[in-house]
Protein backbone atom coordinates (compact mmCIF):
# COMPACT_ATOMS: atom_id res chain seq x y z
CA UNK A 1 0.00 0.00 0.00
CA UNK A 2 1.31 3.55 -1.00
CA UNK A 3 0.04 6.08 1.19
CA UNK A 4 -0.40 9.76 1.02
CA UNK A 5 -1.76 12.85 2.92
CA UNK A 6 -5.03 13.73 1.98
CA UNK A 7 -6.19 17.25 1.71
CA UNK A 8 -9.54 17.59 1.55
CA UNK A 9 -11.51 20.53 2.17
CA UNK A 10 -14.10 21.23 4.87
CA UNK A 11 -17.34 20.74 2.77
CA UNK A 12 -15.35 17.30 1.31
CA UNK A 13 -14.59 16.45 4.77
CA UNK A 14 -18.49 16.13 6.09
CA UNK A 15 -19.22 13.66 3.34
CA UNK A 16 -16.03 11.99 3.79
CA UNK A 17 -17.10 11.54 7.30
CA UNK A 18 -20.38 10.17 6.34
CA UNK A 19 -18.82 7.69 3.94
CA UNK A 20 -16.89 6.13 7.23
CA UNK A 21 -20.16 6.23 8.99
CA UNK A 22 -21.86 4.41 6.16
CA UNK A 23 -19.14 1.66 6.37
CA UNK A 24 -18.84 1.63 10.22
CA UNK A 25 -22.54 1.25 10.10
CA UNK A 26 -22.48 -1.57 7.52
CA UNK A 27 -20.10 -3.63 9.52
CA UNK A 28 -21.02 -3.53 12.83
CA UNK A 29 -24.23 -4.86 11.84
CA UNK A 30 -22.53 -7.43 10.20
CA UNK A 31 -20.50 -7.94 13.52
CA UNK A 32 -24.05 -8.49 15.29
CA UNK A 33 -25.45 -11.14 12.85
CA UNK A 34 -22.44 -13.33 13.65
CA UNK A 35 -22.85 -12.72 16.94
CA UNK A 36 -25.78 -14.51 17.05
CA UNK A 37 -25.17 -17.62 15.86
CA UNK A 38 -25.31 -20.31 18.19
CA UNK A 39 -24.24 -24.15 17.56
CA UNK A 40 -27.26 -25.65 16.65
CA UNK A 41 -28.89 -22.54 14.45
CA UNK A 42 -28.58 -21.23 10.72
CA UNK A 43 -25.08 -20.07 9.87
CA UNK A 44 -25.09 -16.23 9.30
CA UNK A 45 -25.95 -15.03 6.11
CA UNK A 46 -22.73 -14.74 3.67
CA UNK A 47 -21.51 -12.14 1.49
CA UNK A 48 -24.30 -11.99 -1.33
CA UNK A 49 -26.70 -12.12 0.99
CA UNK A 50 -25.76 -9.82 2.93
CA UNK A 51 -25.49 -7.41 -0.48
CA UNK A 52 -29.61 -8.44 -0.91
CA UNK A 53 -30.55 -7.03 2.47
CA UNK A 54 -28.15 -4.01 1.91
CA UNK A 55 -30.09 -3.11 -0.95
CA UNK A 56 -33.48 -3.71 1.06
CA UNK A 57 -32.29 -1.06 3.67
CA UNK A 58 -30.73 1.83 1.53
CA UNK A 59 -34.61 1.47 -0.38
CA UNK A 60 -36.13 1.53 3.05
CA UNK A 61 -34.06 4.36 4.77
CA UNK A 62 -32.82 7.48 3.24
CA UNK A 63 -30.12 8.52 5.18
CA UNK A 64 -28.09 5.60 3.77
CA UNK A 65 -29.49 6.14 -0.07
CA UNK A 66 -27.79 9.11 -0.23
CA UNK A 67 -24.66 7.49 0.83
CA UNK A 68 -22.24 5.60 -1.95
CA UNK A 69 -23.00 1.94 -2.70
CA UNK A 70 -19.60 1.13 -3.32
CA UNK A 71 -18.47 2.30 -0.05
CA UNK A 72 -21.20 0.34 1.67
CA UNK A 73 -20.98 -3.13 -0.03
CA UNK A 74 -16.71 -3.29 0.46
CA UNK A 75 -17.16 -3.03 3.63
CA UNK A 76 -19.56 -6.29 3.80
CA UNK A 77 -16.23 -7.58 1.51
CA UNK A 78 -13.74 -6.26 3.95
CA UNK A 79 -16.28 -7.99 6.79
CA UNK A 80 -16.12 -10.97 4.39
CA UNK A 81 -12.00 -11.23 4.52
CA UNK A 82 -11.57 -10.34 8.13
CA UNK A 83 -13.79 -13.69 8.96
CA UNK A 84 -11.98 -15.85 6.24
CA UNK A 85 -8.69 -14.76 8.07
CA UNK A 86 -10.49 -15.20 11.23
CA UNK A 87 -10.96 -19.17 10.37
CA UNK A 88 -7.81 -19.02 8.91
CA UNK A 89 -6.11 -18.79 12.08
CA UNK A 90 -4.15 -16.18 10.97
CA UNK A 91 -6.14 -13.17 12.77
CA UNK A 92 -8.57 -12.33 15.60
CA UNK A 93 -12.00 -12.58 15.16
CA UNK A 94 -13.60 -9.07 13.97
CA UNK A 95 -15.01 -6.76 16.50
CA UNK A 96 -17.29 -3.54 16.87
CA UNK A 97 -16.25 -0.33 15.43
CA UNK A 98 -16.19 2.94 17.10
CA UNK A 99 -16.46 6.35 15.51
CA UNK A 100 -13.29 7.75 15.84
CA UNK A 101 -11.06 4.91 15.41
CA UNK A 102 -10.28 3.04 12.54
CA UNK A 103 -12.47 5.16 10.68
CA UNK A 104 -12.06 4.42 6.81
CA UNK A 105 -13.63 2.95 3.59
CA UNK A 106 -12.25 1.47 0.17
CA UNK A 107 -13.12 2.03 -3.32
CA UNK A 108 -12.70 -0.28 -5.90
CA UNK A 109 -13.10 -0.36 -9.62
CA UNK A 110 -10.56 2.57 -10.10
CA UNK A 111 -9.93 3.59 -13.62
CA UNK A 112 -6.92 5.07 -15.42
CA UNK A 113 -8.37 8.53 -14.81
CA UNK A 114 -9.52 8.61 -11.63
CA UNK A 115 -5.84 9.84 -10.18
CA UNK A 116 -4.07 12.55 -11.88
CA UNK A 117 -1.18 14.60 -10.71
CA UNK A 118 -1.78 18.69 -10.82
CA UNK A 119 1.72 19.37 -10.03
CA UNK A 120 4.93 18.72 -8.20
CA UNK A 121 3.58 18.01 -5.17
CA UNK A 122 0.32 17.87 -5.87
CA UNK A 123 -2.60 15.10 -7.02
CA UNK A 124 -6.20 14.61 -7.38
CA UNK A 125 -8.10 11.45 -7.11
CA UNK A 126 -11.79 11.34 -7.65
CA UNK A 127 -13.84 9.95 -4.32
CA UNK A 128 -17.93 8.89 -5.38
CA UNK A 129 -20.25 11.44 -3.85
CA UNK A 130 -17.34 13.77 -3.29
CA UNK A 131 -15.50 14.72 -6.73
CA UNK A 132 -12.04 15.26 -6.88
CA UNK A 133 -10.11 15.99 -3.51
CA UNK A 134 -6.78 16.82 -3.34
CA UNK A 135 -3.38 14.79 -2.02
CA UNK A 136 0.04 15.45 -1.36
CA UNK A 137 1.94 14.12 -4.22
CA UNK A 138 4.95 13.14 -2.06
CA UNK A 139 6.24 10.16 -4.30
CA UNK A 140 5.29 8.39 -7.67
CA UNK A 141 1.42 6.72 -7.24
CA UNK A 142 1.50 3.16 -8.47
CA UNK A 143 0.45 2.80 -11.84
CA UNK A 144 -2.30 0.29 -12.52
CA UNK A 145 -4.23 1.30 -9.35
CA UNK A 146 -7.76 -1.08 -8.88
CA UNK A 147 -8.53 -0.28 -5.52
CA UNK A 148 -7.81 2.68 -2.52
CA UNK A 149 -8.76 3.13 0.48
CA UNK A 150 -9.31 6.49 2.72
CA UNK A 151 -8.91 6.60 6.28
CA UNK A 152 -9.37 9.57 9.41
CA UNK A 153 -6.66 8.58 12.27
CA UNK A 154 -7.08 9.56 16.43
CA UNK A 155 -5.19 13.44 15.28
CA UNK A 156 -7.66 13.60 12.63
CA UNK A 157 -5.80 13.40 9.17
CA UNK A 158 -6.88 11.86 6.63
CA UNK A 159 -4.92 9.62 4.03
CA UNK A 160 -5.36 7.58 0.85
CA UNK A 161 -3.64 4.67 0.39
CA UNK A 162 -3.73 3.26 -3.53
CA UNK A 163 -3.45 -0.77 -3.21
CA UNK A 164 -0.69 -2.03 -5.31
CA UNK A 165 1.79 -4.69 -5.20
CA UNK A 166 5.64 -3.44 -4.18
CA UNK A 167 8.43 -4.00 -6.65
CA UNK A 168 11.07 -6.23 -4.35
CA UNK A 169 14.28 -4.88 -3.49
CA UNK A 170 16.98 -6.98 -5.55
CA UNK A 171 19.07 -8.83 -3.45
CA UNK A 172 22.87 -7.89 -3.81
CA UNK A 173 24.10 -11.18 -4.44
CA UNK A 174 26.73 -11.38 -2.04
CA UNK A 175 25.65 -14.14 -0.33
CA UNK A 176 25.79 -12.27 3.04
CA UNK A 177 23.53 -13.62 5.46
CA UNK A 178 22.69 -11.87 8.86
CA UNK A 179 20.40 -12.89 11.60
CA UNK A 180 18.33 -9.90 13.47
CA UNK A 181 17.23 -10.33 17.14
CA UNK A 182 14.65 -8.22 18.73
CA UNK A 183 14.06 -7.25 22.01
CA UNK A 184 12.72 -4.28 24.22
CA UNK A 185 15.70 -2.39 25.64
CA UNK A 186 17.43 -2.53 21.71
CA UNK A 187 14.82 -3.46 19.07
CA UNK A 188 16.74 -4.43 16.68
CA UNK A 189 20.13 -6.49 16.93
CA UNK A 190 22.13 -7.80 13.89
CA UNK A 191 24.57 -10.22 13.85
CA UNK A 192 27.00 -7.77 12.31
CA UNK A 193 27.30 -6.07 16.36
CA UNK A 194 25.18 -3.00 14.65
CA UNK A 195 22.52 -2.23 17.07
CA UNK A 196 19.83 -0.38 16.84
CA UNK A 197 16.31 1.41 18.80
CA UNK A 198 13.05 2.45 17.08
CA UNK A 199 12.68 6.30 18.09
CA UNK A 200 9.92 7.25 20.45
CA UNK A 201 8.63 10.19 21.87
CA UNK A 202 11.31 12.87 23.13
CA UNK A 203 11.42 13.32 27.37
CA UNK A 204 9.61 16.82 26.54
CA UNK A 205 7.16 14.77 24.87
CA UNK A 206 6.83 12.13 27.59
CA UNK A 207 6.43 14.75 29.77
CA UNK A 208 3.98 16.71 28.22
CA UNK A 209 1.71 13.39 27.49
CA UNK A 210 1.68 12.75 31.32
CA UNK A 211 -0.01 16.22 31.70
CA UNK A 212 -2.81 15.51 29.55
CA UNK A 213 -3.08 11.93 30.60
CA UNK A 214 -3.29 13.52 33.99
CA UNK A 215 -5.88 16.42 32.53
CA UNK A 216 -7.65 13.67 30.76
CA UNK A 217 -8.52 11.67 34.20
CA UNK A 218 -10.08 15.03 35.84
CA UNK A 219 -11.81 16.24 32.63
CA UNK A 220 -15.49 15.28 32.54
CA UNK A 221 -16.99 13.13 29.94
CA UNK A 222 -18.80 14.50 27.44
CA UNK A 223 -16.91 17.92 27.66
CA UNK A 224 -15.27 20.02 25.44
CA UNK A 225 -12.10 20.26 27.68
CA UNK A 226 -12.23 16.35 27.35
CA UNK A 227 -12.57 16.20 23.76
CA UNK A 228 -9.42 18.97 23.36
CA UNK A 229 -6.96 16.73 25.48
CA UNK A 230 -7.91 13.69 24.18
CA UNK A 231 -7.48 15.42 20.46
CA UNK A 232 -3.62 16.86 21.98
CA UNK A 233 -2.90 13.05 22.92
CA UNK A 234 -3.78 12.06 19.94
CA UNK A 235 -1.75 14.16 17.91
CA UNK A 236 1.26 13.02 20.21
CA UNK A 237 0.86 9.49 19.69
CA UNK A 238 0.69 10.00 15.55
CA UNK A 239 4.03 11.55 16.09
CA UNK A 240 5.45 8.68 17.92
CA UNK A 241 3.73 6.22 15.28
CA UNK A 242 4.97 8.19 12.09
CA UNK A 243 8.55 8.11 13.53
CA UNK A 244 8.15 4.11 14.28
CA UNK A 245 6.99 3.66 10.78
CA UNK A 246 9.86 5.34 9.22
CA UNK A 247 12.01 3.80 11.30
CA UNK A 248 10.81 0.25 10.42
CA UNK A 249 11.21 1.82 6.40
CA UNK A 250 14.76 2.55 6.99
CA UNK A 251 15.53 -0.49 8.91
CA UNK A 252 13.74 -3.04 6.09
CA UNK A 253 15.00 -0.98 3.64
CA UNK A 254 18.89 -0.81 4.43
CA UNK A 255 18.94 -4.68 5.42
CA UNK A 256 17.14 -5.91 1.79
CA UNK A 257 19.78 -4.38 0.51
CA UNK A 258 22.55 -5.43 2.09
CA UNK A 259 22.14 -9.30 2.77
CA UNK A 260 21.15 -11.92 0.85
CA UNK A 261 19.32 -13.74 3.50
CA UNK A 262 17.48 -12.13 6.62
CA UNK A 263 17.04 -14.46 9.52
CA UNK A 264 14.72 -13.62 12.18
CA UNK A 265 12.68 -15.50 15.20
CA UNK A 266 9.62 -17.19 14.75
CA UNK A 267 7.92 -15.02 17.28
CA UNK A 268 3.92 -15.04 18.34
CA UNK A 269 3.71 -11.79 19.22
CA UNK A 270 -0.06 -11.49 19.71
CA UNK A 271 0.12 -14.45 22.25
CA UNK A 272 3.35 -12.46 23.70
CA UNK A 273 1.37 -9.23 24.54
CA UNK A 274 -1.40 -10.88 25.35
CA UNK A 275 -3.04 -8.78 28.52
CA UNK A 276 -2.97 -10.81 31.60
CA UNK A 277 -5.88 -9.80 33.71
CA UNK A 278 -7.24 -12.94 33.81
CA UNK A 279 -11.01 -13.34 34.97
CA UNK A 280 -13.13 -11.93 37.90
CA UNK A 281 -12.38 -16.21 39.15
CA UNK A 282 -9.17 -16.09 38.45
CA UNK A 283 -7.71 -12.83 37.90
CA UNK A 284 -4.01 -12.42 37.08
CA UNK A 285 -0.74 -11.31 38.46
CA UNK A 286 1.69 -8.49 37.73
CA UNK A 287 -0.61 -7.07 35.50
CA UNK A 288 0.64 -3.85 35.54
CA UNK A 289 4.09 -4.85 34.46
CA UNK A 290 2.80 -7.45 32.19
CA UNK A 291 0.98 -4.54 30.48
CA UNK A 292 4.24 -2.30 30.49
CA UNK A 293 5.78 -4.90 28.39
CA UNK A 294 3.29 -5.62 26.12
CA UNK A 295 3.34 -1.71 25.46
CA UNK A 296 6.93 -1.87 24.80
CA UNK A 297 6.85 -4.68 22.49
CA UNK A 298 4.68 -3.08 20.28
CA UNK A 299 6.42 -0.13 20.66
CA UNK A 300 10.08 -1.77 19.04
CA UNK A 301 7.95 -2.88 15.89
CA UNK A 302 8.62 -6.05 15.98
CA UNK A 303 6.19 -7.40 13.58
CA UNK A 304 6.23 -4.22 11.45
CA UNK A 305 9.63 -4.96 10.90
CA UNK A 306 9.37 -8.35 9.92
CA UNK A 307 5.99 -7.62 7.82
CA UNK A 308 7.97 -4.97 5.75
CA UNK A 309 11.11 -7.17 5.29
CA UNK A 310 8.76 -10.22 3.40
CA UNK A 311 7.15 -7.30 1.11
CA UNK A 312 10.58 -6.25 0.28
CA UNK A 313 12.42 -8.96 0.53
CA UNK A 314 10.11 -11.81 -0.54
CA UNK A 315 11.73 -15.32 -0.54
CA UNK A 316 14.86 -14.29 1.63
CA UNK A 317 13.62 -13.83 5.11
CA UNK A 318 13.93 -16.97 6.93
CA UNK A 319 12.19 -17.71 10.46
CA UNK A 320 13.95 -19.92 13.13
CA UNK A 321 12.91 -21.26 16.21
CA UNK A 322 13.29 -18.86 19.01
CA UNK A 323 14.22 -21.68 21.73
CA UNK A 324 17.35 -21.30 23.38
CA UNK A 325 18.62 -18.14 21.17
CA UNK A 326 19.62 -16.16 24.12
CA UNK A 327 20.72 -18.45 26.34
CA UNK A 328 23.47 -20.28 23.53
CA UNK A 329 26.57 -19.18 23.52
CA UNK A 330 27.32 -18.28 19.85
CA UNK A 331 31.03 -19.61 19.89
CA UNK A 332 31.14 -23.04 21.30
CA UNK A 333 27.29 -23.58 21.46
CA UNK A 334 26.78 -24.84 24.89
CA UNK A 335 23.13 -23.59 26.71
CA UNK A 336 24.10 -21.82 30.05
CA UNK A 337 20.91 -19.73 31.08
CA UNK A 338 23.45 -18.22 34.12
CA UNK A 339 25.68 -17.05 31.30
CA UNK A 340 23.59 -14.12 30.69
CA UNK A 341 24.76 -11.94 33.51
CA UNK A 342 22.41 -8.88 32.50
CA UNK A 343 20.16 -7.55 30.52
CA UNK A 344 23.58 -6.40 27.86
CA UNK A 345 26.34 -8.44 29.18
CA UNK A 346 26.63 -12.36 27.94
CA UNK A 347 29.29 -14.34 29.21
CA UNK A 348 29.78 -17.92 28.67
CA UNK A 349 31.33 -19.92 31.67
CA UNK A 350 32.50 -22.45 28.94
CA UNK A 351 34.73 -20.91 26.95
CA UNK A 352 34.80 -17.36 28.32
CA UNK A 353 33.40 -15.41 25.50
CA UNK A 354 31.81 -12.25 26.26
CA UNK A 355 29.34 -10.12 24.15
CA UNK A 356 26.21 -8.14 24.29
CA UNK A 357 23.32 -10.23 24.75
CA UNK A 358 21.60 -8.86 22.27
CA UNK A 359 24.52 -9.74 19.27
CA UNK A 360 24.88 -13.02 20.44
CA UNK A 361 21.24 -13.96 20.16
CA UNK A 362 21.55 -12.73 16.72
CA UNK A 363 24.15 -14.69 15.94
CA UNK A 364 22.71 -17.89 17.32
CA UNK A 365 19.67 -16.77 15.23
CA UNK A 366 21.90 -16.77 12.29
CA UNK A 367 23.51 -19.77 13.26
CA UNK A 368 20.15 -21.66 13.55
CA UNK A 369 19.57 -20.62 9.70
CA UNK A 370 22.32 -22.77 8.66
CA UNK A 371 25.52 -20.31 8.13
CA UNK A 372 28.90 -19.96 9.77
CA UNK A 373 29.09 -16.70 12.33
CA UNK A 374 31.80 -14.15 12.54
CA UNK A 375 32.28 -14.97 15.94
CA UNK A 376 34.40 -18.38 15.29
CA UNK A 377 36.72 -16.43 12.50
CA UNK A 378 39.96 -16.21 13.88
CA UNK A 379 42.37 -18.23 16.60
CA UNK A 380 40.66 -19.00 19.49
CA UNK A 381 42.52 -16.79 23.17
CA UNK A 382 42.40 -18.07 26.17
CA UNK A 383 40.54 -14.84 27.57
CA UNK A 384 37.10 -13.00 27.05
CA UNK A 385 36.56 -12.12 23.50
CA UNK A 386 34.42 -9.09 23.75
CA UNK A 387 32.39 -7.50 20.89
CA UNK A 388 31.44 -3.56 20.63
CA UNK A 389 28.05 -2.74 19.39
CA UNK A 390 28.47 -0.69 15.94
CA UNK A 391 25.88 1.64 14.77
CA UNK A 392 23.60 0.73 11.87
CA UNK A 393 23.34 2.77 8.48
CA UNK A 394 19.96 3.93 7.84
CA UNK A 395 18.80 3.71 4.18
CA UNK A 396 15.81 5.81 2.67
Amino acid sequence: MSRYRLQPTPAQEAVLLEHCGHARFVWNLAVEQYAHWRPGRRSAPGFAEQCRQLTQARAAFMWLRVGSIIVQQQALKDFAQAMANFFAGTHRRPTWRRRGRSQGFRIVAVKAGDVRRLSRKVGEVRVPKVGWVRFRWSRRVPEGVKSYRITRDRAGRWHVAFAAIPEPIPSPGTGEVVGVDRGVAVSAALSTGEMVSAPGLRETEQTRLRQLLRKLARAKRGSRRRAAVKQAIARLKARETDRRKDWVEKISTGLARRFDVIAVEDLRIGNMTRSAKGTLAEPGRNVRAKAGLNRSILAAGWGQLVERLEHKAPGRVVKINPAFTSQRCSACGIVDREARESQAVFRCRSCGYACNADVNAARNIKLAAGHAVSAREGPRVAGPVHCEPQPILLSA
